[in-house]
């Protein structure tokens, strides 16, 4: 049921994407009264071999435009007149250049076509991101609140790092973190010599993080072993046998002191129960204004078997803002650029060899896993809007057979004024296709990999 709630999500983000894109393609095409002959979503095709299994699972026709969704779920096209894309139809091309075709028309106004697309793609990221600022605002948890409250807890990934449980994270980069969030961003921890700053026993300690160390933030469960707020140790709900079962532990019970060491947080109780060597445990719970102290026959055992209430902090501790229209017009521009500018500084580190192509690379099964296991409409825009710009600016790649690749070849027309030669061009077209093929069987091969590998 969880991988059926992740699919559908992704593909109905997807589609969205996918229909939003083409369209910018085809109001592009339409303005310059060059006629487009199909407008799918999906391949009807085994992309990107153009004569293997056409057809379509659904099409309707209106004035010239042939409208359908393919059976092929990896993207999508519109087939322009007089030109050569995905569906790789040449046979027209013989024929005299037409008006309504793409190929009559001014390079300027091509370049347009071809762009329209990405434009698109950027504008939609842009009012999602202006619509969640507007509608939702900001919610988070103060990093005051933790610093006053214990400190972080530091899980597998920072202990890496050489960050210890009371830490209290003061600065991400030489600036101030007030977001508990913003330390784990991406634009944090792909920054060039990024560190934590931390208040330790009274002292400031620095603590670099890896060129590669974002590589860790693959696994949708990576943020859950990095740091977390201390919890208190409050019984909220007890295993049925455990030993706090046995103790007489009830609801509410707040643990204060474990083999004669007082306690403040749920992470010393864990501390105390894996250091103690003994028989008998000896505890001691706050019981409304009472200290009952109990023991219990502690042999052979590794916890108390208690569930605590895993709400990091009460929730008049959260910060919320609220912005208005106009300030969202400016904010919500500039989180839907700030995704590109992650996107540009991951790809120079990959270039550079400072982080792995495979290991930062995330196909279908891992895009599905970030929209998580439950149906939750701000996050499902959310993710939505970063994907229309990850879209925008992977289409933009110079690659043959996506629009970037078109838009070299437009752009060495208008410079040198003279078409690039057709031999040139179907072979760089078809080298492309190829080079999105392999990514495409390397990205399923990728995710399933890292799924079977849990890296």
């Amino acid at each position: 049921m969880d991988g059926m709630i992740m699919t559908a999500q992704l593909l109905l983000s997807l589609s969205i994407l996918i229909v939003v894109h083409e369209w910018g393609h085809f109001f592009a095409a339409r303005m310059f009264n060059i006629r487009v002959e199909k407008f799918y979503l999906f391949f009807d095709f085994l992309f990107p071999m153009a004569n293997v299994m056409n057809f379509s699972l659904l099409k309707f026709k209106k004035g010239d435009t042939e409208y359908g969704v393919g059976w092929f779920p990896l993207g999508g096209y519109v087939k322009i007149a007089g030109m050569v894309d995905e569906s790789m139809d040449k046979d027209a091309m013989k024929a005299p250049a037409q008006d309504w075709e793409f190929r009559s028309k001014k390079p300027w106004q091509r370049l347009i076509v071809m762009l329209g697309g990405i434009i698109v793609n950027v504008i939609v990221g842009m009012l999602i991101f202006i619509g969640l600022t507007w509608f939702i605002g900001d919610q988070f948890i103060p990093m005051k609140y933790i610093n006053e409250h214990g400190g972080i807890q530091a899980l597998e990934l920072a202990q890496e790092l050489g960050i210890q449980t009371g830490d209290q994270i003061i600065r991400v980069n030489g600036k101030e973190v007030t977001n508990f969030d913003d330390i784990t961003k991406p634009g944090v921890l792909l920054a060039e010599n990024s560190h934590y700053t931390v208040l330790r026993d009274g002292r400031e300690v620095e603590i670099a993080i890896p060129t590669n160390f974002i590589e860790k933030f693959n696994s949708r469960d990576a943020i859950s072993r990095f740091v977390l707020p201390r919890i208190t140790p409050v019984v909220e709900e007890i295993k049925e046998g455990s030993v706090a079962q046995k103790a007489g532990l009830t609801k509410g019970d707040r643990i204060v002191q474990i083999d004669g060491k007082a306690v403040t947080y749920f992470d010393e109780v864990v501390s105390g129960l894996k250091d103690f060597k003994g028989d008998t445990l000896q505890f001691a719970v706050q019981r409304g204004s009472e200290v009952i102290s109990t023991k219990s026959y502690f042999k052979g055992e590794t916890a108390l078997g208690f569930y605590v209430n895993r709400i990091l902090v009460p929730e008049s501790a959260l910060v919320t803002t609220k912005y208005s229209f106009g300030e969202s017009l400016v904010l919500g521009p500039v989180r839907a650029f700030d995704v590109i500018f992650v996107q540009l500084k991951a790809f120079k580190k990959i270039f550079t060899g400072d982080i792995s192509f495979r290991k930062s690379l995330s196909g279908p099964v891992g895009m599905a896993q970030a929209f998580g296991v439950t149906w939750d409409w701000e996050r499902f825009w959310r993710m939505t809007g970063l994907l229309s710009m990850v879209l925008a600016f992977m289409n933009l790649l110079p690659i043959p057979g996506l629009d970037g690749g078109y838009v070299v070849f437009l752009l060495y027309e208008m410079i040198s004024g003279r078409e690039p030669n057709e031999k040139v061009f179907e072979t760089a077209l078809k080298i492309g296709m190829a080079i999105l093929l392999v990514l495409m069987v390397f990205v399923f091969y990728n995710d399933i990999a890292k799924a079977i590998s849990g890296s």
